[in-house]
């Protein structure tokens, strides 16, 4: 009995092995099994796509800042505290409108003090031109009596000199009436200085003081006398910073596409304006030259100033040219290459080191060929020489791409999943129409047992209705 339990369990668990086995090589881990083993008797799986003919956009790369063309940086001309602030921060403001009020208080004091002095001065204009009439008049008496004799030279150049003084006080005052004048003016511009408008339509986006504070003279590159700034937010740009290693190539009037980080569902438009032309280093050492992107902006539109950014400027475009993934151009040495390559194609250099290259497929089989390169973009690689319209070539993955050579078996991903599909789609098919005929029996088996519980129950009843009729003809009979 223990020979035959042991031979039981035994049996028990080879079947479970095999049920379990059978359920991996069905399983999405069977597949891979499989395919590694295709892949060693068929070839490598790889990624495969026609030759064709696109366009090739090149572009440089930058990151910036998003800015208004025109930002205003509203200062004081004259230090005066501050009445009243008619517009907030974010508020539209249209060309003309009273921004800020500073209190004129002293600066009309200091107007009616110059008015005073010019009235001085003029009054003092007065008595000097009475004088210089005396001297004059007093010269021309002492000339007439030294011409006669009755006065001495010495008495004559004293009254020359008196005349000749009297006319220099004349004109000291005259200019200081001018200068007087100018301090009315300047009074007078000081006072109208206390009321600011804005020189742009646009919006407030800083401010910088409060009412009762007091604001100083703006002077150049000092931050703090800036009371606050008025942008058009309607007419945006990008200002970029361009390595100087790619500046050559961008020029004015070329178009950009301009990535904002806070917006990374959208994507703007733009048109290089301005190319700065001295260079700037960055705090890491970086050359940099400032390029500016006018923003086309849908009507209504606007965007936050500073908003940090970056854009692809579109610095050379080709069209209808060979055109194949970047990926699919490979670099390998030119000792690696077949001999017939090397010693045979014109676009291996056996002088350097590495040579460009693109793997064919032809029947089945990879063909080391080498190419010419002309511009690339983030995708996609023109191909000058080595390649024609329909040739197939191998694109990825770049895992394979990076071990490939030349003469070896591949075969195409795409097709090897299409016939996977199909062949699932087929089995899928077969157990349904198998567990149809199943069906389909086991109904017979039923219908057959229902037809004979039937008969069998009618036999029945015919043998008790003969015997019942039996019974009654015998009881009649006696």
């Amino acid at each position: 009995m223990d020979v035959i339990r042991i031979l039981i369990v035994l049996a028990v668990v080879l079947a479970a092995l095999a049920g379990g086995g059978f359920a991996v090589w069905k399983s999405p881990i069977g597949d891979q099994i499989r395919d590694q083993r295709s892949q060693g008797e068929q070839g490598e799986l790889v990624r495969m796509e026609e030759v064709g003919l696109g366009d090739i956009v090149r572009t440089v790369s930058a990151p910036g800042s998003i800015e208004p063309q025109t930002n205003v940086q509203i200062s004081s001309q004259v230090s005066a505290r501050v009445l009243a602030i008619p517009f907030r921060e974010g508020e539209q403001v249209k060309a003309g409108d009273v921004v800020i009020r500073l209190d004129p208080q002293d600066l009309v004091a200091i107007l009616e003090s110059a008015k005073a002095g010019l009235r001085g001065q003029e009054a003092r204009l007065g008595g000097s031109e009475a004088r210089l009439i005396n001297a004059r008049l007093e010269f021309e008496r002492l000339r007439s009596l030294f011409e006669t004799g009755d006065v001495t030279k010495s008495e004559l150049d004293v009254a020359e000199a008196n005349y000749l003084q009297a006319q220099s006080d004349k004109k000291a005052l005259e200019h200081g009436i001018e200068q007087a004048q100018a301090q009315i003016d300047q009074a007078e511009q000081d006072l109208a200085n206390t009321t600011i408008v804005s020189p742009i339509d646009g919006v407030i986006t800083s401010l910088n003081a409060e009412v009762g504070e007091t604001v100083i003279v703006g002077t150049t590159n000092n931050p703090g006398s800036v009371i606050m700034e008025i942008a058009d937010l309607s007419n945006m740009l990008l200002r970029a910073a361009v390595d100087e290693a790619n500046i050559a190539p961008v020029q004015v009037g070329q178009e950009a596409t301009v990535y904002i980080n806070a917006y990374t569902d959208r994507e703007y438009r733009g048109t290089v304006r301005r190319i700065g032309l001295k260079r700037q280093v960055s705090s890491d050492g970086t050359g940099t030259f400032e390029v500016e992107i006018g923003l086309e902006l849908a009507e209504g539109e606007t965007l936050f100033s500073g908003l940090s950014a970056s854009t692809d400027i579109e610095v050379e475009r080709v069209f209808d040219s060979i055109r194949v993934p970047t990926q699919a151009v490979l670099d390998r040495r030119v000792d690696d290459l077949p001999f017939e390559v090397r010693t045979t194609n014109d676009l291996v250099d056996t002088n350097k080191t590495f040579a460009r290259v693109v793997y064919r497929v032809v029947d089945g089989k990879t063909v080391v060929t080498p190419v010419r390169v002309g511009a690339s973009d983030l995708t996609g690689s023109q191909i000058l020489e080595g390649l024609e319209e329909g040739d197939r070539i191998v694109t990825g993955p770049f895992r394979v791409l990076v071990n490939l050579r030349n003469d070896r078996s591949v075969r195409d991903e795409e097709a090897v999943e299409a016939e996977k599909a199909a062949q699932r789609a087929r089995d899928a098919a077969g157990d349904a129409d198998a567990g149809g005929s199943e069906g389909a029996a086991g109904s017979d088996e039923r219908a057959d047992e229902d037809t004979g519980g039937s008969d069998s129950g009618g036999s029945e009843t015919d043998g008790s209705g003969t015997a019942e009729q039996g019974e009654d003809a015998n009881a009649g009979e006696g």
